[in-house]
C-alpha cells in the first residue's frame, strides 16, 4: 500500500481584527475543501500559513489563512472557518481548523511532488514521473522505486535519493504533527528524526527533556511544554534533573565551568518554580550517579560539568609537567642567533622583544602577551628563522581561519586552525591526534590563545609529543574565549609558566591611531581629541540617536569608505556590535544592511528558514561548529548558490565550500553586522562600531578594546561620547567560575 499522510490538526493563530477586518456576516463556522495551488508563506515555527486554494464552483483562487503543521501545493485541503473582508487582501477565509492529505488527482500529484517535498524533485521531473507512472507514483516510489530509472534524468544514485527523502519525510511529517500538537515549533523535525530515526516520538514521550540536551535549537522551555503535555508531574524529579542541567549547560555559554551550589540552586528554583528541597534532592542525586560534579575551589563549592572540570585539571596537569623540563631543540648560542636573525629579517629588537625570545628558547612552555603594535608577529619570526635554521619541525596553528592565515601570512610558514592540525574525525567528532597519534613536531606555536577554551585547550595539549615544546600567544586584554573558561588569562595569573607581558609599542605601529587609540584604552583613556585627519585610521564621529547612527553608517559604507579605500562594502566592510537586540543590535542592522548590499532580484530563489531570509551572495557567519562541513564557529562566507529543488544553499568560505540543506540554516546567520564576541581571531579592512547607551549592560573596556583591534585599515566608531566613556571607564572583567587557575596553582593538579 502507498504511504498516506495522516491528517494535519492544529488551532490557528487568526489575524489580528480591529479595524482591517469587517465582522463576519455569519456567526457560524463554514466548510471549505479543495486542491492547495500554492503555498504564499508558511512560517516553520509556528505553522501559520497563507494558502491559495482551487475550490470547486470558484473561477478565482480562494486565499485560506490559518495554521496547519506542513503543508505543500498539490495537497487536498478541507478547513473550517468564516469568510473575511481584509482591507489590504480582500475576501479570505480565515481557518480555525484546518486538515490536509496528499492528493489523488494526477494534477494535484504533480504539483505535490514538484512543490519541494522531496528534495531532487522539482517541477519537470515531477511532470516526467506523472506522466509515465500516473496516479501509482506514489506506490511506485515506495514500493518499486527501481521502476523510476525508466525515466530520463533518474538514474540509481538518483532514485535512491528520492527514495530515502520519501521515506524521512514521511517520518519527519509525523514527528513535526506530534511536535506541533504539543503547542511546540516544528522547525527542529528534521534535527530531531536525524538524532533519533524512526524512535523519534517514543523517545519523546518517555523523556522530552533530552530535546535540550540533543537537539540545537530546542531549549528546555520548549522540551518542558512537551513534558507538560504528555503527563511529566511538574515537581517530578526527572524534571528537577533537567532544569539543574539546563541552568549548568546555559552557564557554559556565559563562559562559566562551574556555578556555585547556592547559584545553581536558586536559578533552578526560579526557573522550574517547585520546593528547594526537590530540587536538592535532584541535585543529590545527579552528584551521587556522577552526571554532575562538586568540588570546593577557593572555599567555594562549586558544581560542574565533569567534563570541563576533568579538562581543566588535565590542562594544568599537562602545563605543568611540560614547564618541569628542558626544551629538546639542538644546542643554540643565544646571543649570536638572535644577532644573525635580526640581521637576515632585517630588524631590531627591544628589550622586552629579546627577552621574549630568549623564554621561548630556553623553556619548554613560553607565553608571549600584549596588545597591538608590540611586535608579538615579529618576536615569532625570528625565534621560527632560528629553530627551522636548526631543524627544528614546527607547528603553527590557531583558533579561527582568519587567523591562521594571518599568522601564515607574518611568518611565511604554513599556519593551521587548530581543529585542521589536531585532524577533525567528521561525522562521529572529536580528534584524530592525541596521545595515541601525536603531532609529528619539534615546537607548536599557538596564536589568537585568549580565543581557546578549556575544550580546545585540553585537545592541543594531549596532541602535543612528550619532547615538543609550545608557545603560546594571545592578547590577555581582549575578551575571553566565546566557550567556557578563561584560558590565557588563568595560565597569566597562575604564575606556573614563563610568560613576557610585551608593553613597548613597537615604532612602525606607532603611526597607526588604531594603534595608539587600543593602548588609550587599556590605560583607561578616550581616543585623544584632534583635528579630523583624512588620512587617519581612526575616527570617532558623535551622533546621539539611533537614526543618526545609521544613517552616518550607511553613508560610511556605501560611498565614503569604498571611495577612499576601494574596498567592497558587503566583503571588506565589517559592522561589529557590543550586541545583538535593539535597535543598534546585530539583528536589526542585518536585516537592514541585507536590503542595502544584497537586495533581493527579481527571479533568483531565496530561503526563509528560522527567522532569516538568504539570497545568494549574502554574507554569512557559521554560529557553532560543524565537523562533517568542517567549517566551525565564527567563519565567514558567501552565499554561491540556493537550489531549490535540492533544497541546498551552498556556502564558499576562504578555502572551501560547505553544503546546507535547507533545515540546517540555523547553523548559519547574516554576517553584514556581527557581535563584537564574534570577531575574535579576525582581521578586517574595515570595521564601524556603532554605540550607544542602549547597549549598557554590555558596554565594558575589553570589548570596544576589542571591536577596534579587528581592524586592519580603517576604524570608525559612530555613535554618542556618553557610551563610549561609560565602556572605556568599565574595566570589570566579568568573573567566570572556573578551577583552571586553582589546578594552575597546584590545587588538585592532576591528570583529568
Amino acid at each position: 500500500m502507498p504511504f498516506c499522510l495522516p491528517y494535519h490538526e492544529s488551532v490557528s493563530r487568526p489575524q489580528a481584527t480591529s479595524s482591517k477586518h469587517s465582522s463576519p456576516s455569519d456567526s457560524g463556522l463554514e466548510r471549505l475543501t479543495g486542491l492547495i495551488e500554492r503555498v504564499t508563506f508558511f512560517n516553520e515555527e509556528n505553522g501559520f500559513a497563507v494558502l491559495k486554494v482551487k475550490v470547486t464552483g470558484r473561477r478565482a483562487l480562494v486565499a485560506v489563512v490559518g495554521s496547519i503543521p506542513a503543508v505543500n501545493a498539490g495537497e487536498w485541503l478541507s478547513a473550517e472557518g468564516r469568510w473575511v473582508q481584509d482591507r489590504e487582501h480582500g475576501l479570505q477565509f480565515n481557518a480555525s481548523l484546518m486538515r490536509s492529505v496528499p492528493p489523488t488527482t494526477v494534477e494535484g500529484i504533480k504539483r505535490y511532488l514538484g512543490s519541494g517535498l522531496i528534495k531532487g524533485i522539482g517541477p519537470v521531473l515531477a511532470e516526467r514521473m506523472v506522466a509515465h507512472f500516473g496516479a501509482r507514483i506514489f506506490t511506485i516510489i515506495e514500493e518499486a522505486s527501481k521502476a523510476l530509472e525508466q525515466i530520463e534524468g533518474i538514474g540509481p544514485t538518483k532514485r535512491e535519493r528520492i527514495k530515502q527523502a520519501w521515506e524521512d519525510a514521511k517520518q519527519v511529517r509525523e514527528i513535526m504533527i506530534f511536535l506541533h500538537s504539543h503547542g511546540v515549533s516544528t522547525s527542529r523535525a528534521v534535527r530531531i528524526h536525524r538524532a533519533y530515526g524512526n524512535r523519534a516520538v517514543e523517545v519523546i514521550r518517555e523523556n522530552p527533556y533530552v530535546l535540550a540536551r540533543d537537539i540545537h535549537g530546542i531549549g528546555f522551555k520548549s522540551a518542558d511544554a512537551i513534558a507538560e503535555q504528555v503527563g511529566i508531574p511538574k515537581d517530578s524529579i526527572i524534571r528537577a534533573c533537567a532544569g539543574i542541567s539546563h541552568v549548568l549547560f546555559e552557564a557554559t555559554g556565559e563562559g562559566h565551568c562551574a556555578l556555585p551550589v547556592n547559584e545553581l540552586l536558586e536559578a533552578s528554583q526560579k526557573l522550574l518554580e517547585i520546593e528547594v528541597r526537590i530540587i536538592e534532592e535532584a541535585l543529590n542525586m545527579l552528584l551521587n550517579n556522577q552526571t554532575l560534579l562538586a568540588e570546593v575551589i577557593d572555599g567555594e563549592r562549586l558544581v560542574f560539568l565533569p567534563h570541563l572540570r576533568h579538562a581543566e585539571r588535565d590542562i594544568a596537569f599537562r602545563l605543568r609537567r611540560l614547564a618541569a623540563s628542558r626544551p629538546a631543540f639542538p644546542a643554540i648560542q643565544v646571543d649570536r642567533a638572535l644577532d644573525w636573525s635580526q640581521q637576515r629579517i632585517g630588524v631590531e629588537l627591544s628589550e622586552s622583544q629579546l627577552a621574549a625570545i630568549k623564554a621561548a628558547l630556553t623553556n619548554r612552555v613560553t607565553v608571549i602577551t600584549g596588545g597591538p603594535g608590540v611586535g608579538k608577529t615579529t618576536i615569532l619570526r625570528v625565534i621560527l628563522t632560528i629553530l627551522t635554521a636548526k631543524k627544528v619541525r614546527c607547528l603553527l596553528c590557531a583558533p579561527t581561519g582568519r587567523a591562521a592565515k594571518r599568522l601564515s601570512e607574518t611568518t611565511g610558514l604554513e599556519a593551521k586552525t587548530i581543529h585542521r592540525l589536531l585532524e577533525v574525525r567528521p561525522g562521529i567528532g572529536g580528534f584524530a591526534r592525541d596521545e595515541s597519534r601525536p603531532l609529528e613536531c619539534d615546537l607548536v606555536v599557538v596564536d589568537e590563545v585568549s580565543m581557546v577554551d578549556v575544550q580546545l585547550m585540553q585537545s592541543l595539549l594531549r596532541a602535543c609529543p612528550s619532547n615538543a615544546s609550545l608557545i603560546l600567544v594571545g592578547d590577555a586584554d581582549q575578551l575571553p574565549s566565546v566557550g567556557p573558561g578563561m584560558v590565557l588569562r588563568d595560565i597569566i595569573d597562575s604564575r606556573a609558566l614563563p610568560t613576557v607581558r610585551l608593553t613597548e609599542v613597537y615604532r612602525q605601529a606607532t603611526g597607526s591611531r588604531i594603534v595608539q587609540t587600543a593602548h588609550r584604552m587599556l590605560r583607561g583613556q578616550l581616543p585623544e581629541a584632534r583635528p579630523e585627519e583624512p588620512s587617519s585610521d581612526f575616527h570617532f564621529v558623535d551622533r546621539e540617536a539611533s537614526e543618526q547612527i545609521v544613517a552616518t553608517m550607511t553613508e560610511l559604507i556605501t560611498r565614503r569608505i569604498p571611495a577612499r579605500f576601494a574596498l567592497d562594502p558587503a566583503r571588506d566592510v565589517q559592522v561589529l556590535c557590543p550586541m545583538n537586540r535593539g535597535s543598534l543590535g546585530v539583528r536589526e542592522l542585518n536585516r537592514y544592511l541585507q536590503n542595502l548590499l544584497n537586495p533581493q532580484r527579481h527571479g533568483e530563489p531565496v530561503v526563509e528558514r528560522f527567522g532569516y531570509q538568504f539570497r545568494t551572495r549574502d554574507k554569512v557567519i557559521q554560529t557553532e561548529n560543524d565537523y562533517d562541513k568542517d567549517v566551525f564557529n565564527g567563519d565567514i562566507g558567501r552565499i554561491d548558490r540556493i537550489h531549490p529543488v535540492d533544497q541546498q544553499v551552498i556556502v564558499k568560505f576562504d578555502d572551501r565550500v560547505a553544503t546546507y540543506d535547507f533545515d540546517e540554516l540555523d547553523e548559519l546567520a547574516l554576517a553584514y553586522a556581527i557581535t563584537i564576541h564574534k570577531s575574535q581571531g579576525s582581521e578586517f579592512p574595515a570595521v564601524l562600531i556603532p554605540l550607544a547607551t542602549e547597549q549598557y549592560v554590555l558596554l565594558q573596556r575589553n570589548l570596544i578594546y576589542t571591536g577596534v583591534t579587528r581592524g586592519r585599515k580603517l576604524v570608525v566608531l559612530v555613535g554618542q561620547t556618553k557610551a563610549l566613556a561609560i565602556a572605556i571607564r568599565n574595566d570589570r572583567v566579568q568573573k567566570r567560575y572556573s578551577g583552571l587557575l586553582w589546578s594552575l596553582r597546584g590545587g588538585a593538579a592532576g591528570p583529568g
